[in-house]
């Protein structure tokens, strides 16, 4: 009797308890191929949609649209195609799942966005600081829904606006280290967060001044959880944004990378493709 009266108490005053569970939080951020601009929901992957209903879902598209702070499940999100857009998140967090983790993404995205001007600093009022507040009012909607939060991986996409000039290409190292390092220290509050780096290699501007890969390599080299993964031959739809195909295959590559940055030793990296 206690037990079927404390069930109804639960489901009358927070039905969401009864459904709690450990979530593993994977963050997604970038510029436009983090958004996937240029990815047709109509073309939205139908393999592996049923996992969708059950993969909490919160984005904000900078200045274009968003979830409206609330936590959705996975999903296209509003675009100027007719049907909307998605980007790698759907097949990465598929892939997720898959593999027996409960995954939820929170993804934030701005594209033409570089670091130093517009992401800015931590503390300078960039979208690095608003992207950080809207991260922890998320993580608080979980646990107030009775969910233990793990915060998995850092996911960044970014770079191809700081090619635009010398100036902002050479100021790059320390910039993205300054973010990563805040988003672990100050935020996640985990010095081994892992973290996976990445940018079209492909863009003009990016070939012209490859300091941005490097940089990112750079990184990578340094520091054991952060890896590089690229994005080279991936299908695209104009010199600076990914198709539909393009984006469902840099996410499958996003999760690649993922568990050989976390699962694999070294003796066995060359065997996961």
């Amino acid at each position: 009797m206690f037990n079927k009266l404390l069930f109804n108490l639960i489901l009358l005053l927070s039905p969401s308890l009864l459904f709690a569970d450990d979530i593993d939080l994977f963050i997604m951020a970038g510029q436009s191929n983090m958004q996937g601009w240029r990815s047709d929901a109509a073309q939205y992957p139908k393999n592996g949609i049923a996992y969708d209903k059950d993969i909490p879902f919160y984005w904000e598209a900078v200045d274009y649209a968003s979830s409206k702070g609330e936590w959705s499940s996975l999903e296209p999100q509003a675009g100027h195609f007719l049907k909307g857009h998605f980007g790698p998140e759907v097949s990465f967090a598929r892939q997720l799942k898959r593999a027996s983790f409960n995954p939820a993404i929170f993804k934030y995205s701005f594209g033409s966005s570089n670091l130093r001007d517009v992401w800015k600093a931590p503390g300078k009022g960039g979208l690095y600081d608003k992207m950080a507040v809207q991260l922890k009012q998320a993580i608080k909607k979980l646990k107030k829904q009775g969910h233990t939060v793990k915060i998995r991986a850092f996911i960044w996409i970014q770079g191809e606006s700081d090619a635009d000039t010398d100036k902002l290409a050479n100021t790059y190292y320390n910039n993205l280290h300054t973010l990563l390092n805040h988003m672990r220290h100050n935020v996640v509050k985990n010095d081994k967060l892992p973290i996976l780096l990445g940018v079209d290699e492909q863009h003009p501007r990016v070939k012209l001044r490859p300091l941005i890969v490097e940089t990112q390599k750079r990184i990578a080299a340094e520091d054991s959880n952060i890896i590089f993964t690229s994005m080279m031959g991936l299908e695209k739809s104009d010199v600076t944004h990914l198709t539909a195909k393009g984006v469902i295959q840099h996410g499958k590559r996003l999760f690649n990378s993922y568990i050989k940055l976390t699962f694999l030793p070294p003796t066995l990296e060359s065997l996961w493709k």
